[in-house]
């Protein structure tokens, strides 16, 4: 029998899934063949489109913004949607030279030393269940950090490190009234206070944690039996919801994948203040630890769903928390409103599930477009599989002999492999449904082959019609994992073309050498195409800091600080200051130049650094 490309990937994941789990059905949805794509006709732009097109001509911008995580880059990514340009990369828990993250002392202050990230979840700000465009906030699975962006600057400003977790995986923002709190996961169980390895694995926990989106600082943490995986918060303000899978607290695939199913667990927020102000807590590692455990604690509901679930994303009406099966080819249709009757014992965690559609094989992730469908990314059979969720909640309630797959509106092929997904506005109350974006993570035969290690393939999906069509292939590095995508208004009206000078204490307004012993500062203005100084003397051994100060006020005239041999090299935008601190160790005439091209004497803009 001849199998085509997606078939054979289709069965070989469905052979390698059911290995382990008897949950996952043979049954797949029927995909369409896709036709060939006509010209889409339309501008880019902030208000609804009324023909729609991909390309952004030159001159023209695009109509969204979006922010991807950069996986184990350890960055963000700004991307033009519909257009698809990567119009910047923000370093956040990695080095990147061009720039000079890593290597000033400001982001060395931040990093700690730590110049390796896994971004996973990116995530901004709210005011009344939409984005204010204030900041986005970004986890770091690796080394279990949270960082804050500001958006006015699109750079990292806070990085607060999270103890008594690893494996941080899912991360959210409080929608409602305004993003006071951050939410994040631990999804690898680990021993509590984690200073004893013969612990029995029984005995780990998870931890649920809650961070001042303000201060960014650590409000406290929820002990759990289970592990967590994906994170999200309601539009009323009341709870944070992850799922988890692993409930048997296994430590390989096979102890995994033991239970029938696992939990969607719910975190109720008045019930935690209540404890912390009650003194209901023990502090481990510096933070406050609230009791989640079973049986326990009275702050925490487990909703039982299909084992092993990954995705929890909220409709925009707030109405439902939809999880995502991974496993089971199912997504749980959890009514919020009911949660409530749950805390207070009105109601069985089973009775707020109210519909468990048919999805595909593996579903990840759901995202919406506001009119009442849901699109869900399904992994082995590498789709996007448009639903209704009404349709679904109504199906339901038929007898199962009369149930159908009537909730299923359309399925789009995809190049392989999906992850997340995500479409216009949809993580907000003023979902648009004008574009959705399917991280793919294959690319075979999309792309020029560039060796063994192959990018990842981004897909642009036209969602304005009954139909979903792909209209846009988009090469990715390593590892794009989700990202958001926010309408261009309310980003512009924050972004600034440059900074204010005097909000940095160090700022120089007049260039020169200060000495106090073996430390020597060096401070520098920068104006195309000459730095304040020419030429600085130092004596081997002394401990130097280079404070730099661009004082040219052209948005887009940036100048670099390259100091040869010396491994520095930052750059400094238009009224910003840097500052580096080195030892003079090399006897010797060392140039320091520009490195952004800023002057027609862009060449000639360097002085020497004599070392004796």
């Amino acid at each position: 029998m001849s199998l085509d490309r997606r078939k054979f990937l289709k069965y070989l994941g469905v052979a390698g899934a059911a290995a382990g789990t008897s949950m996952l059905v043979s049954e797949g949805i029927k995909t369409k063949e896709k036709g060939a794509i006509g010209p889409l006709t339309a501008e880019a732009q902030t208000t609804t489109p009324q023909k729609h097109d991909y390309e952004v001509k030159p001159g023209e911008l695009d109509a969204y913004y979006g922010f991807w995580s950069g996986g184990h880059s350890g960055e963000v990514r700004i991307i033009g949607v519909p257009s698809m340009r990567e119009i910047k990369r923000i370093p956040v828990f990695n080095m990147d030279v061009a720039t000079g993250w890593g290597i000033t002392n400001e982001s060395k202050a931040l990093l700690k030393g730590r110049f390796c990230g896994d971004t996973h979840h990116v995530h901004g700000s709210y005011n009344n269940g939409v984005y204010d465009g204030k900041y986005l906030f970004v986890n770091d699975k690796l080394n279990n950090r949270v960082a804050r962006i500001r958006t006015d600057y699109m750079e990292t400003d806070k990085i607060v490190d999270v103890p008594n977790i690893q494996g941080m995986h899912g991360l959210f923002t409080q929608r409602y009234p305004k993003t006071e709190w951050v939410v994040c996961n631990g999804e690898f169980q680990v021993p509590v206070p984690n200073t004893n390895p013969s612990q029995k694995p029984a005995d780990y926990n998870g931890i649920h944690t809650v961070i001042d989106a303000e201060k960014m600082e650590i409000v406290c943490q929820v002990l759990m039996d289970e592990n967590m995986d994906l994170a999200a918060t309601d539009y009323g303000g009341r709870y944070s919801m992850t799922t988890s899978y692993n409930i048997e607290k296994g430590v390989t695939v096979s102890e995994m994948l033991g239970s029938d199913y696992d939990y969607m667990l719910v975190f109720h927020w008045d019930r935690m203040k209540k404890a912390l102000k009650d003194g209901k807590y023990k502090v481990i590692n510096g933070v406050k630890v609230l009791e989640g455990r079973e049986g326990k604690s009275d702050l925490t509901i487990r909703i039982p769903v299909p084992k092993n679930p990954h995705g929890i994303n909220v409709s925009p009406d707030g109405k439902y928390a939809i999880c995502s099966g991974k496993v089971s080819p199912t997504c749980s249709v959890i009514e919020i409103d009911k949660i409530e009757d749950v805390f207070n014992g009105k109601l069985k965690p089973k009775d707020v599930i109210i519909a468990q559609p048919f999805i595909g094989l593996g579903p990840l992730h759901t995202t919406f477009d506001g009119k009442g469908n849901a699109y869900t990314s399904v992994f082995i059979d590498s789709t996007n599989v448009k639903w209704n969720i009404q349709k679904a909640i109504d199906n339901e309630k038929l007898p199962e002999e009369k149930k159908k797959n009537s909730h299923i509106i359309d399925v789009l092929d995809v190049n392989y492999q999906v992850g997340h997904i995500m479409a216009t506005m949809a993580e907000t109350k003023e979902a648009d449904g004008q574009w959705l974006v399917s991280l793919n993570k294959f690319s075979k035969d999309r792309f020029l082959n560039v060796g063994p290690l192959k990018n990842e393939c981004e897909q642009l999906v036209d969602i304005t019609g009954e139909k979903l069509k792909l209209v846009h292939d988009s090469a990715a590095y390593l590892e794009p994992h989700d990202c958001i995508i926010v309408r261009r208004d309310i980003i512009e009206k924050h972004v600034k073309d440059r900074y204010n000078m005097f909000d940095n204490p160090l700022a120089v307004t007049k260039s020169g050498v200060e000495r106090k012993g073996k430390k020597v500062t060096v401070r520098l203005t920068a104006n195309a195409p000459v730095f304040g100084l020419t030429e600085v003397n130092l004596k081997k051994g002394e401990e130097v800091t280079v404070i730099v100060t661009n004082h040219d006020e052209i948005s887009d005239l940036d100048h670099g600080f390259a100091l040869s041999n010396y491994n520095i090299n930052f750059v400094v935008a238009p009224f910003q200051t840097k500052s580096v601190t080195f030892i003079a160790d090399k006897p010797g005439v060392y140039w320091a130049y520009c490195t952004n091209f800023c002057h027609a004497l862009h060449l000639e803009m360097r002085m020497r650094l004599i070392v004796t």
